[in-house]
């Protein structure tokens, strides 16, 4: 059987002791997919790898600890699956045990997790009703016993802060309690303030704040290295999640809809392929070599219309780009609409050039250095096309959806679609916005339920 949370406590906190004995095999989740199926003629081959591979080599332990937050993001999950496969162990913080990639962690015999936000709620008064401006919800403070418990014999640390909470504070608290018990090389995943690169361009609430998270970051002088990450392959869904909806349409093609100039080249990454690796490796270079650097991870350089293109060759169907305003038919927290509004502003529909659409990245240099610097990091990227021929269909199954199935009526396909979004609540109740706020985007799938989309 896994291993199970324990009852150990850290203060008020609840950890997960590692425990790597288990009592038979590991029970396989219904949703994983397995190198071989049972039926495939590679698992019963007498002369296949899995049959005569030669006993594994002892493996020298880099006795590296690696503390973790929102570990069942993308970035987040990324790295504890390479990072614990070559035997670093991971102190990784989780808002709640529920979903697959939590699953997932948690049973993972190399992690120790702490269960628990990183905010605390109370009411707010006068002197603090104003103070939280980066995040969706209102009231709230620093969980500072859990995140000092975080760090406790730590060396290293991949920070990646999202909106649940104010980001800002929370982002400070995190480095201050870093730089406190002495982590050697904390990696965050920032992301640009493009007001201060142009005045002309607004900024982006949410990605303002890890601007101004890694200012703080670098007046601690705290060894750190600052990771901006492309947009996720991930993101896409036929879901009604906005800004990355890859709409089905009634003839079985896919629109996506978004403000970004059709020609326009932005970055893409691979999240829950790629970023684990490149992290590590800059682990592995060490600060010496990263200290203070800014690294644009992204390992193709595509407009939309080129990505509609190589995901139309992926997926085998037609893929329509359409550039127009990010339509929000389903409820989400303040924050993040404030972040699309933002957005379209940025990337405004009234631009006719190119070559005046904004850098995704604010810094025109940070925007020159990839992929050849990714590249350096880790050679084996998992493309747009490849992510939509293998993966995209796999993950829309597992979130209940049935277009990828030869089987079946068309009609009978789309309406499963529908019927497998119904929990998603359409946006025309103002009054229930405050509902939303702790439950960050309020979307159900199999697969995504609890985990933190755009982590």
């Amino acid at each position: 059987m896994p291993a199970q949370i324990t009852g150990a406590m850290t203060g008020s906190i609840p950890i997960r002791i590692a425990d790597d004995q288990t009592n038979g095999y590991r029970k396989q989740h219904k949703h994983s997919r397995s190198s071989y199926s049972e039926s495939s003629p590679l698992a019963g081959s007498r002369n296949n790898s899995l049959t005569f591979r030669p006993p594994k080599r002892l493996m020298s332990s880099p006795n590296k600890t690696i503390a973790i937050i929102n570990a069942s993001g993308r970035q987040a999950a990324s790295l504890i699956r390479v990072a614990t496969a070559v035997v670093y162990r991971v102190r990784a913080q989780l808002r709640n045990l529920e979903g697959v990639v939590a699953t997932e962690v948690s049973t993972n015999p190399n992690v120790t997790v702490f269960v628990g936000e990183l905010y605390t709620r109370h009411e707010p008064t006068e002197a603090n009703k104003d103070v939280t401006q980066n995040g969706p919800i209102s009231g709230v403070g620093i969980n500072h016993d859990l995140i000092s418990s975080l760090f406790c014999g730590a060396q290293l640390a991949f920070i990646n802060t999202t909106f649940y909470g104010d980001e800002l504070q929370i982002g400070v608290a995190l480095a201050d309690a870093a730089k406190k018990a002495g982590v050697q090389h904390y990696v965050y995943s920032s992301m640009p303030d493009h007001a201060a690169y142009n005045k002309d361009w607004p900024s982006l609430p949410l990605w303002a704040a890890k601007h101004m998270v890694e200012d703080h970051i670098r007046e601690l002088k705290l060894p750190a290295t600052f990771v901006y990450t492309g947009i996720y392959n991930n993101n896409f869904t036929s879901l009604l999640y906005p800004l990355f909806c890859m709409e089905l349409q009634e003839d079985g093609s896919f629109v996506w809809q978004a403000p970004f100039h059709e020609d326009a080249k932005l970055p893409w990454l691979d999240a829950e392929h790629d970023v684990g690796p490149a992290i590590l490796q800059i682990f592995k270079d060490g600060v010496s070599k990263w200290n203070g650097e800014r690294i644009a991870l992204a390992y193709e350089c595509l407009s939309p219309k080129e990505a509609c293109r190589l995901f139309s060759r992926g997926v085998g169907r037609p893929v329509h780009y359409v550039r127009g305003p990010i339509e929000i038919k389903v409820r989400i927290p303040t924050g993040y609409r404030e972040q699309l509004e933002a957005l379209e502003k940025l990337f405004k529909l009234s631009e006719t050039d190119p070559m005046k659409q904004p850098p995704y990245f604010g810094d025109a240099k940070l925007e020159a250095s990839y992929p050849a610097e990714s590249l350096e990091l880790w050679e084996g990227p998992r493309g747009l096309e490849e992510y939509a021929r293998e993966m995209f269909p796999l993950e829309e199954e597992a979130n209940g959806l049935t277009w990828m199935l030869d089987e079946g009526d068309h009609d009978d396909k789309i309406q499963a679609a529908a019927t497998s979004v119904e929990q998603l609540t359409i946006h025309d109740d103002e009054d229930d916005e405050s509902d939303d706020e702790d439950e960050g985007l309020v979307m159900r799938g199999l697969k995504r339920d609890e985990e933190q989309w755009l982590a």
